[in-house]
């Protein structure tokens, strides 16, 4: 009975060991997993959730004062030698897609070392807009090819410096331009700025505002930032709601103060 209470006693301390080596087994690879995630990861992440159809439809329908059901389409367009992303982007009223009253690229890249952040998004305006309408809605062989599109790259707009969100946080990065933000002239502004956030849900978050040499805004939202969401699985009701049409005429001046459309 002795020899058999020692040799219970051995398999459980052997089971108790093992369970040990494989918990610290478990998190040292979880560790490194963590100290594996380098800067141009960080950069292919957030390249991947811009990319696609969001809508603001949901935004519109709870506060259709304030917002639009607008849609943001993203898409891959070219890559630099030293590996930025270089992405087009354009905004559009839902039921007029192929009439975008914004368009820009985005160039994505990590973060210069001596800035305490992760990625680095920049706007710039495009030479030829009217060439790039509708770019990610064509078949690739009809749209601008990349040595093309890194041609028509032109003035820079803003810069976003986006940092990983500490955890419990809904959003997986967020961030915004420097202190002072970047130049814009439109509608009397003397400069402008942005926030970006991306959401654990895959929403992004975008609050883009310009104000006068006295500090007054004088574009952009007031409410707080257009939240968009994944493209929904359409349905035949939803193709006839009132958010879904262009505003009239009279709207005109307020969307202007929404967005900075096309410079």
């Amino acid at each position: 009975m002795g020899s058999g209470s020692d040799s219970n006693g051995w398999n459980r301390a052997r089971g108790l060991a093992v369970k040990t080596l494989l918990l610290i087994g478990g998190a040292l690879l979880v560790k490194r997993l963590r100290k594996s995630t380098t800067r141009w990861d960080h950069t292919h992440f957030v390249s991947k959730a811009l990319t696609g159809q969001k809508y603001s439809k949901d935004q519109a329908s709870r506060d259709p004062d304030n917002y639009f059901n607008i849609r943001m389409l993203t898409c891959p367009a070219a890559e630099l030698v030293d590996g930025s992303k270089v992405l087009y982007f354009e905004q559009a009223f839902w039921r007029s897609p192929q009439k975008p009253f914004r368009q820009r690229f985005f160039m994505v890249k990590p973060c210069p070392k001596e800035l305490k952040c992760d990625v680095e998004l920049s706007a710039y305006a495009i030479r030829d807009m009217e060439e790039y309408k509708n770019f990610c809605d064509r078949p690739r062989d009809q749209r601008p090819q990349p040595d093309e599109v890194i041609g028509d790259i032109a003035e820079h707009l803003t810069t976003v410096h986006l940092k990983r969100c500490p955890r419990g946080k809904r959003c997986l990065y967020e961030g915004s331009t420097p202190p002072g933000g970047f130049p814009n002239s439109w509608n009397g502004a003397s400069y402008c700025t942005s926030e970006l956030a991306i959401m654990k849900n895959n929403e992004i978050h975008t609050w883009d505002r310009g104000y006068d040499d006295d500090g007054n805004q004088v574009w952009g939202q007031k409410e707080g930032p257009y939240e968009f969401k994944p493209a929904p699985t359409s349905s035949f009701n939803d193709m006839f709601s009132p958010l879904n049409f262009p505003p009239p005429p009279s709207m005109e001046r307020r969307i202007e103060g929404s967005f900075v459309l096309q410079e």
